[in-house]
């Protein structure tokens, strides 16, 4: 019997060339006194170089004349909590961005077909019923991998406000704590539109950014665009393919108003260098620009996975938190920077002490 010979991974494309060990106390738990007091790392990407400086820089560290463009959707609180009619708790997380929600209105009120995460001590089966004191019941139709759930969703009123009062903010699982009041308003980007409550997950990069950032970039002529990115289960759910390139992400909802497609155009034609203030912003530009080919205005959706090998058509440069090892967050900006290049300063940010992930410090690829 013949024995095949065993793939062989390319070291770039290899899941595990992606892990690195972190000390658990790098792992932040609560976000920094003020929004704008964490440190930052500057990476060149073209050599590796590293400089520690602290995020009030930015303004200083940023080309005058540079295009940022930020991701305004706004968190919602989309975990809440019910029970089957035996009594069991059960945990449900909405993934559907309740602005894409577009609901049958019944004589008892509204109902649509929503996807979720649904978390209880014994499996929740197709068919069964959660009740939430909210006059919102929900009905499993159909169970996925890791949890993942499609259901019909029945409630009375407005949906948005039902999360709004009765949800909790979704912290990762990685923020060993209950979300508290401070987080409401911490684990918001200033710049969060209200008709953009949909992300399950902050646009973490945008965090760091308060007012006196924002004036100071606007003295040194530093504009400022805003796309939209849900954020969902595309971007937090884990890569589990040893070969990266088996990974397939979820879809993800996007918008390029027109207004930010001409600041991008206008930037590129007069040279000056675009931003992506995070993995989110940078996936939407890219997803478009990949579907289309063009920097235009667009609405739709992207299952991107962006990894080395990957030539950025619009993104010039990223400003961007400390990501989980192998995750596709880190894989993406080694397509950016190069995965030695990023190993190596987020070896460095251990060594001196940065905070990781979600209210973490922060990265200039530059």
């Amino acid at each position: 019997m013949k024995t095949e010979k065993m793939k062989t991974i390319p070291k770039d494309l290899n899941l595990k060339s992606y892990d690195f060990e972190l000390p658990e106390d790098r792992i932040a738990q609560c976000p920094t006194e003020k929004r704008h007091g964490s440190k930052l790392m500057v990476l060149d990407k073209v050599t590796g170089g590293t400089e520690l400086k602290s995020f009030t820089d930015v303004p200083d560290i940023l080309p005058e004349g540079a295009l940022l463009v930020a991701n305004n959707s706004k968190v919602i609180p989309a975990r809440i909590f019910g029970k089957k009619p035996s009594g069991g708790r059960v945990e449900f997380l909405l993934l559907t961005p309740v602005p894409l929600i577009e609901p049958t209105v019944t004589p008892e009120g509204n109902k649509a077909i929503v996807k979720g995460l649904l978390r209880s001590s014994k499996p929740t089966k197709t068919g069964s019923e959660v009740i939430f004191d909210c006059e919102m019941n929900l009905t499993v139709l159909g169970k996925g991998q890791f949890g993942l759930s499609e259901v019909e969703l029945k409630w009375k009123g407005n949906l948005k406000e039902i999360f709004e009062t009765y949800g909790k903010i979704p912290l990762p699982p990685y923020i060993r704590r209950a979300a508290d009041e401070n987080d409401t308003t911490r684990y918001q980007t200033l710049y969060a539109c209200d008709d953009k409550a949909g992300s399950v997950a902050a646009p973490t990069a945008g965090l760091h950014f308060s007012k006196e950032i924002e004036d100071r970039l606007r003295e040194k002529n530093i504009e400022k665009a805003e796309v939209t990115l849900y954020v969902g289960y595309g971007t937090f759910s884990p890569v589990r393919t040893t070969d990266i390139r088996e990974h397939e992400m979820h879809n993800e909802y996007i918008e390029i108003p027109e207004t930010t497609a001409r600041a991008i155009q206008k930037a590129k034609d007069e040279g000056r260098p675009v931003i992506a203030v995070g993995t989110t912003s940078a996936r939407t530009l890219e997803g478009a620009f990949q579907q289309t080919g063009k920097i235009c205005e667009f609405k739709g959706e992207t299952n991107i996975f962006i990894y080395p090998g990957y030539e950025f058509k619009v993104v010039d440069r990223m400003i961007t938190n400390f990501h989980l090892p192998e995750s596709s967050l880190v894989i993406m900006i080694s397509a950016l920077a190069g995965r030695d290049n990023v190993l190596n300063a987020y070896q460095k940010a251990i060594e001196n002490k940065f905070r990781f992930f979600s209210y973490g410090d922060s990265m200039y690829i530059k």
